[in-house]
């Protein structure tokens, strides 16, 4: 299996994040891709390979052009604001100020496309996150190329960002933007799956209302885990998308016995739905020591999940997410890729 990865994503190196109240060193770090890499190139799973540069126009076939033009310009922006930190939102259009005008202060336009407080742009986020759907659309081309199953080893991850708003570390949708790719290719349907702890609720909100994307996410219940206002089991969809959504929410705690049950109901919708192609977002932060979330599963259900997912027989792209317990983020994300080759 083909990995392609930029050192690039390195790019952002951010210092700050609001936890509990305080700020502290982000949990998602550069150093997640080395040890995703070394893994990789430890347990000899495939080439490493460079991606191919693309352009803002696929970015724009999932995300606003306002939005993507304050991704570009925020960082200087803020500095030219007189700012010494990192930017960080701070006020939010709420139900009782709806923000019906886009303000002009950089403040303004950060609470505008903030989804929360948690996630701060620093210097470089821009260039990562370019060059992280690079790897996702260089590795879904692949895939459409040779059949072949590939690994993009993206940084930032993407399943958080929406059309509009950027937070939970994501700021492109790298699962959406591949899954456009497929469809702009030729693809008539498209299925991505979320194994991540966290719901994608950016890449649900992108396709709720199409039925050429079936969207499918296992995670923590939102009554209980962030992002906390979407991912619910009653979200089907909505319009030409209803019944193409399928969220799997499970109480913190979870193990992996209750875990596949939801994993093998979303195989047998993918199969069903007649999806000519499988986006996986693989967040492994289910992991039963991952800092962040509250699920149980073991480095060995990670080789499982893998062996799993080949049963469905799709190409497959594997796009990095989240995965937090830093020690162990590339064993368990390669176990995925090594049980769908085949151990």
């Amino acid at each position: 299996m083909h990995t392609f990865h930029s050192e690039l994503t390195k790019r952002r190196r951010a210092r700050t994040e609001l936890d509990g109240g305080q700020l502290v060193t982000p949990y998602e770090c550069p150093e997640r891709v080395d040890l995703v890499l070394q893994r990789v190139r430890e347990t000899g799973l495939g080439e490493v390979r460079e991606p191919v540069v693309h352009g803002l126009e696929p970015v724009l076939a999932v995300h606003d052009r306002g939005y993507v033009e304050f991704l570009e310009h925020c960082w200087t922006d803020w500095v030219a604001a007189g700012r010494q930190g990192e930017a960080i939102a701070w006020i939010w259009p709420t139900r009782t100020m709806p923000g019906r005008v886009i303000p002009e202060h950089i403040d303004g336009r950060l609470g505008h496309y903030a989804l929360g407080a948690d996630t701060s742009i620093c210097e470089g986020t821009f260039e990562a996150a370019m060059a992280s759907k690079d790897i996702a659309l260089s590795a879904v081309d692949h895939v459409l190329a040779t059949g072949e199953p590939a690994f993009g080893l993206c940084r930032p991850p993407g399943h958080h960002a929406a059309t509009d708003q950027f937070g939970g570390y994501c700021f492109f949708n790298n699962a959406a933007i591949a899954a456009q790719r497929a469809l702009d290719a030729g693809r008539s349907r498209v299925a991505v799956l979320d194994i991540d702890f966290h719901h994608g609720n950016g890449t649900q909100q992108i396709f709720y209302a199409r039925d050429d994307v079936l969207f499918l996410s296992l995670h923590g219940d939102p009554r209980h885990c962030f992002p906390y206002f979407l991912g619910h089991a009653d979200e089907t969809g909505e319009g030409a998308g209803e019944g193409f959504n399928a969220n799997y929410p499970m109480a913190p705690g979870t193990g992996y016995a209750r875990w596949v049950e939801a994993l093998e109901d979303a195989k047998a919708r993918m199969l069903d739905a007649g999806c000519e192609l499988l986006v996986v977002s693989l967040g492994v932060d289910a992991f039963e020591h991952d800092p962040i979330s509250a699920f149980r599963l073991a480095s060995d259900d990670f080789t499982d999940v893998g062996r799993r997912l080949r049963q469905l027989g799709l190409p497959t792209v594997f796009l990095l997410e989240g995965g937090y317990a830093v020690a162990e983020i590339g064993l368990n994300a390669v176990n995925v890729l090594s049980g769908f080759e085949g151990d």
